[in-house]
């Protein structure tokens, strides 16, 4: 397979937003109104936002998410029935996606933005850096993540056993090995990546540092309600 992105001219950048009706966590959380537009419009406006990339694509199986896309200039991917149940990766997604825009005029991208509508607390300006930091690295695939200073317990034959760190010896926070958590917001990736190993990430990986703020993910209502409250925040300062 070609592995495309190497070209002197400008890398054709994609965005696919995967968004399906079933959300169960949350019930219809991708069209649910937070700090005054429905959630899944926020990642739509950051890609529009965005230098780098041209063109965004949400990927659903639901009308009311259908007409919220197109409302907010996206490009609408219908997803079959069979990629949108529980158990669907978002692999399998993203891939029908990817086949579905290599078919069409503009061909197979240089580099895909696969962004998470549960994750409202990023700018158009996060997504160019992320993928500015691909290419200056040189890397294949790049992961968004937030700075984590938690102290991990596991379970093991009933008892409690320290994973992290050595319990006898409670460290300062900044005295702590720096350590970054997976916040699901900004995934960046060369399609051979996923064409090849059925995986977001792959190749050479780097991480895209942000802040504990943009690292809010959407599963439960106070997410919910924590995301509208920073949103506000956020567009008061602008």
């Amino acid at each position: 397979m070609t592995r495309v992105g190497t070209s002197e001219r400008e890398p054709r950048v994609v965005a696919i937003i995967p968004a399906r009706g079933g959300s169960k966590g949350v019930p219809r959380k991708n069209v649910r109104a937070v700090a005054g537009r429905p959630l899944l419009a926020w990642s739509i406006a950051d890609c529009l936002e965005s230098r780098r990339v041209s063109s965004v694509f949400v990927s659903t199986d639901d009308g009311e998410i259908k007409r919220v896309a197109e409302e907010a200039g996206a490009t609408v991917i219908e997803r079959p029935a069979a990629l949108a149940q529980d158990a669907t990766s978002s692999e399998a997604a993203l891939l029908h996606a990817l086949d579905v825009i290599a078919a069409g005029p503009g061909g197979e991208p240089d580099l895909v933005v696969f962004l998470q509508a549960t994750c409202p607390l990023r700018r158009g300006a996060d997504i160019d850096a992320a993928i500015d930091l691909l290419e200056q690295t040189q890397a294949d695939s790049v992961l968004s993540v937030s700075p984590s200073h938690v102290f991990l317990w596991e379970e093991r034959d009933g008892e409690a056993v320290a994973v992290n760190r050595d319990w006898r010896e409670r460290p300062r926070r900044q005295d702590m090995t720096p350590r970054y958590r997976e916040n699901g917001s900004i995934y960046v990736f060369k399609p051979w990546v996923l064409r090849e190993g059925k995986n977001r990430l792959g190749g050479k990986i780097v991480l895209f540092k942000m802040s504990e703020e943009a690292g809010v993910d959407i599963d439960s209502e106070h997410d919910l309600e924590l995301a509208d409250f920073l949103l506000r925040r956020e567009e008061t300062r602008r």
